[in-house]
């Protein structure tokens, strides 16, 4: 496996580079692109995030289940935007996971923060090549759009007069955290696959670790496969979110037959 430094960006608001206590993000070209990060943030901010993550599992109208058949459970980002969880929907956030990963991105931000908890079972490969619907116009240069519930994020499905963009998901992140004194053979790792015929096979594939204050980022394609790889014998608790690009640069990339319709 190659890695290289992942190539710098430009310059941000000074309160939102202070917040990060290391800046060399490594790029690793297998078994597909992606970029992956120790000691994200500051342990100051670290803290506040562990503690709001605390806070939200403590709330139970918060956390509920993500999806049916899945695993975890969790809440929206969307829901947490009054406190540092709110980094994670920033357009300061978006604009640098967009460079990173790569992608001319539309503000648009979808995500959760996720909790799985001690014998979660193995996900299912898949590549997040995926459609979402995000109400309203547009958001502009300076803003950011969250789903909400006036349009169903994954069809469309809205009343009579709600205006809807369809957009398809551009580059993935999954920040680590809260998982305190993991160690190899914990579990709960990320599974990544060079191709979705690996994914029975697990030494085929790369585990990134839950390790606290990291992150994986990849920009979406057709060949993206990742799973939760499960059997994790500790709570393992994460960050999930995507920024997204125009349905028609999907298109142009890969051809409407490689999205992947809920």
């Amino acid at each position: 496996m190659t890695a290289e430094p992942a190539l710098a960006t430009p310059a941000i608001p000074q309160w939102f580079a202070e917040l990060f206590a290391h800046r060399r993000w490594v790029r690793r070209t297998q078994p597909f692109p992606h970029v992956y990060a120790r000691d994200v943030f500051v342990p100051e901010f670290y803290q506040r995030l562990t503690d709001e993550l605390d806070r939200v599992r403590d709330h139970p109208a918060l956390f509920g289940s993500i999806a049916e058949g899945y695993s975890a459970d969790g809440v929206r980002l969307a829901e947490v935007r009054d406190g540092p969880l709110a980094v994670f929907t920033s357009r300061e956030w978006h604009d640098l996971i967009a460079r990173v990963g790569g992608v001319d991105a539309t503000g648009d931000v979808e995500g959760s923060v996720h909790h799985h908890s001690p014998g979660s079972p193995f996900g299912w490969p898949h590549n997040d090549l995926n459609p979402a619907w995000f109400p309203g116009a547009a958001p502009g240069a300076d803003e950011v759009r969250l789903p909400d519930d006036t349009v169903d994020t994954k069809t469309g499905d809205r009343a009579p007069g709600v205006v809807a963009r369809e957009t398809v998901r551009a580059v993935a992140v999954l920040f680590y955290f809260g998982n305190p004194g993991w160690a190899p053979g914990d579990g709960g790792e990320t599974a990544l696959y060079d191709h979705v015929a690996d994914a029975g096979a697990l030494p085929s594939v790369t585990l990134v670790p839950p390790l606290d204050n990291s992150l994986i980022l990849f920009e979406v394609t057709p060949r993206t496969w990742h799973t939760f790889a499960g059997n994790n014998v500790r709570d393992r608790n994460s960050v999930v979110m995507w920024v997204h690009r125009a349905k028609d640069d999907a298109e142009r990339r890969w051809g409407g037959e490689q999205i992947v319709h809920w």
